[in-house]
C-alpha cells in the first residue's frame, strides 16, 4: 500500500435510483435524512454531479470501468462489457485492497467470452470475469419477479428463515401488500404504493444488505479492503415496510416539473418515451400523490439504514481509515416533464447526489463544503487510485481524478460533462421507427447551457441560467445558433478524444517511436 494519506479501505455506496433533490442536504424542505447529511458535513457535497448514462447497466459500468458507454459497450442492462476491461475491483486489488461487492451491480456476463476462455465460477478468476471483477460476497440485483427468480437467492433463503414461507418470497412479501380486504396484491403495481409492504422493517432488503456489508467489514478486519455497497432501492416496484410507508403524505411532494407547453409541442423521442406506461401514469398527480410518499419512505429507510452502518464502521474502529462515497447510478423522474423512470437527459435523470468524506489529513479544510465543479461517475476510479496512491494517469482511464476538489488545491475542472443513451430496447424506438443501432442520443451540458443531440433528429437546446427546469426549447431560436455550434462541435472533439488503446501503458505509447531504431530496423534511408 502506498497511500500515504490515512486511507486504507473505500467504502463506495450506491443507492439505486436516488434524486439528489429528495435528501435534505440537497434541500428538500420535509424529507429528512440526518445520516446523509453528516456525511455531506463530514466531507464535501458536489452539487453538478452527473451519470454518464441514466439507466442501471450503462451507468453502473461507467462508474466500475472509469469509461464512457461508448468506450465500455454496455449499452443497456446485462449488454456485457468486454472480457479484458478493466473494472473497480482489478484497480482496487492492484491497490493491494480485498474488494467485495454487497448488492446490485446490473452486470451481465459475456458468456461468449466465457466458453471461448474455457472460464468457470469454480476457479478465482473465472468468477471474477462473471462477477464485474468482485469477490460477490452478496450479489443480489434486486429484481425477483415469478418468472425469473432463484429460489436459492440468499435474500429469500433469509426470508423463508424468518417465517416467510413461500417458493418466492421477495415477490410474495418484500415485493406484496394486503388491499382492505386483506387479499395479497403486488407491489409492481403503481395504485398499491401506499400499502406496506409484507415484511417487517428489520426483514427488508435494505436492512438486509447493510448487516451483510457491516459483516464483511467485521471478517475482514485489519485487511485493506474495498466494498461496493450496491442497495436496490429506492428503485421500483415502490413499496416499503410500516412504519415507512405512511411518514410522508401529499403535502411533502414537491410540485411536478412541467408544463403543458412542453408536452404539446414535444420533442419527437421525448414524446415517445411520454407515451411509455410509467410515463403516462405518473402524469396524473393522484398516482404521483401514491407513489411518491413511498418513494420517500424508501429514501427514509435508507437513510436510517445508513446511521447504522456508519455507528458499525465507527465501533470496528474503520472511520478514520476508510474513504466513503455516497451516490447513486442514476435519478427518477417521478412525473416530471410528463414521464417516469430514467433515461433521458432532464436534470431529474441525469443529475446525482454525490458525497466524498475523506478521512485525510490533507482533506479537513474541505469538510462541510459544496462544490459546484463538474463531475462525472467515470471519475471516481481516478479519484480512488491516487488517495490510495497510485497513478490515476492511466490510457484507458477517461474519467480524471477530483482529489484535488476535496484537498482544496483544485486549478481546474471540466467545462463540460456529456451523458449517453442507447434505446434500442424501448418501445419509444419502435414508435419512432428507428432501427435499432440508430436509436442513440447524447447530453453535453456546459455552464448555462444543455444541449440534447438524438441521432435522426433536430437537437434541443436549454439555457439553464433562465430556465433550469428546462421547459423551453431554444435549439430553432436564430440568436441560439452559435451556442448550437459551440456544444456540437464539444460533442464531435469527444467522440474523436476517447481512449482506445486500453492494451499499452502511456509508456509504450510515448517511446513506441523509437522501436524501430533500437531494435535495428532501417527503413526509409537512402
Amino acid at each position: 500500500m502506498r497511500s500515504m494519506s490515512g486511507v486504507r479501505n473505500i467504502l463506495f455506496i450506491m443507492a439505486d435510483q436516488l434524486r439528489a433533490d429528495y435528501l435534505s442536504c440537497y434541500g428538500h424542505p420535509t424529507l429528512e435524512t440526518p445520516n446523509i447529511d453528516a456525511l455531506a458535513t463530514g466531507g464535501v457535497k458536489f452539487d453538478r454531479a452527473y451519470c454518464n448514462a441514466a439507466i442501471c447497466g450503462p451507468s453502473r459500468m461507467s462508474f466500475y470501468t472509469g469509461r464512457t458507454m461508448a468506450s465500455h459497450g454496455c449499452a443497456y442492462n446485462r449488454v456485457p462489457i468486454r472480457t479484458d476491461e478493466w473494472t473497480l475491483s482489478d484497480y482496487m486489488r492492484a491497490e493491494g485492497l480485498r474488494s467485495a461487492l454487497v448488492g446490485k451491480t446490473h452486470f451481465g456476463s459475456n458468456q461468449t467470452d466465457v466458453d471461448r476462455l474455457n472460464l468457470s465460477a469454480d476457479d478465482i478468476h473465472g468468477r471474477y470475469v462473471l462477477e464485474c471483477g468482485f469477490e460477490p460476497y452478496e450479489r443480489d440485483d434486486g429484481l425477483h419477479p415469478m418468472g425469473m427468480f432463484d429460489p436459492n437467492l440468499r435474500y429469500n433463503k433469509y426470508l423463508r428463515e424468518q417465517g416467510y414461507e413461500s417458493e418466492n418470497p421477495w415477490n410474495d412479501f418484500a415485493a406484496s401488500a394486503l388491499n382492505d380486504d386483506g387479499e395479497i396484491v403486488s407491489g409492481w403495481l403503481m395504485r398499491n404504493a401506499h400499502r406496506p409492504a409484507r415484511v417487517a422493517a428489520e426483514h427488508s432488503e435494505t436492512a438486509y444488505m447493510t448487516r451483510r456489508a457491516i459483516d464483511f467489514i467485521r471478517e475482514v478486519g485489519d485487511e485493506p479492503w474495498s466494498l461496493h455497497l450496491s442497495y436496490i432501492k429506492p428503485h421500483w416496484p415502490y413499496i416499503v415496510p410500516s412504519p415507512y410507508h405512511n411518514m410522508y403524505g401529499v403535502e411533502d411532494v414537491l410540485p411536478a416539473i412541467r408544463s403543458k407547453d412542453e408536452r404539446a409541442d414535444a420533442h419527437p423521442v421525448v414524446k415517445a418515451f411520454m407515451n411509455h406506461g410509467e410515463g403516462i401514469v405518473l402524469s396524473d398527480d393522484s398516482a404521483r400523490h401514491n407513489v411518491i410518499p413511498t418513494y420517500m419512505g424508501l429514501v427514509k429507510e435508507l437513510d436510517d439504514h445508513l446511521g447504522d452502518l456508519m455507528v458499525a464502521l465507527s465501533d470496528m474502529g474503520r472511520a478514520d481509515d476508510t474513504l466513503i462515497v455516497l451516490t447513486s447510478d442514476h435519478g427518477d423522474y417521478l412525473g416530471d416533464h410528463w414521464l417516469g423512470e430514467k433515461e433521458l437527459f432532464h436534470e431529474p435523470s441525469v443529475r446525482i447526489p454525490l458525497i466524498v468524506v475523506d478521512p485525510s489529513e490533507s482533506a479537513v479544510a474541505q469538510r462541510g463544503t459544496s462544490s459546484d465543479a463538474f463531475v462525472e461517475a467515470i471519475d471516481l476510479i481516478p479519484t480512488f487510485i491516487e488517495r490510495l496512491g497510485g497513478d490515476p494517469n492511466q490510457p484507458w482511464l477517461e474519467g480524471r481524478s477530483f482529489l484535488d476538489i476535496i484537498d482544496g488545491t483544485k486549478a481546474e475542472s471540466r467545462d463540460f460533462v456529456v451523458a449517453e443513451l442507447d434505446y434500442f430496447a424501448r418501445k419509444a424506438r419502435l414508435e419512432l421507427k428507428v432501427a435499432a443501432d440508430r436509436a442513440k442520443g447524447w447530453m453535453v451540458r456546459s455552464d448555462r447551457w444543455k444541449y440534447v443531440f438524438y441521432e435522426g433528429f433536430e437537437p434541443q437546446l436549454f439555457d439553464l441560467d433562465n430556465d433550469p427546469d428546462e421547459l423551453t426549447d431554444r435549439a430553432s431560436d436564430p440568436s441560439c445558433q452559435g451556442v448550437l455550434d459551440e456544444h456540437r462541435d464539444r460533442l464531435f472533439h469527444w467522440f474523436r478524444c476517447r481512449k482506445s488503446t486500453v492494451t499499452v501503458d502511456y509508456d509504450y505509447l510515448d517511446t513506441r517511436h523509437e522501436f524501430a531504431t533500437r531494435g535495428g530496423f532501417i527503413f526509409g534511408e537512402w
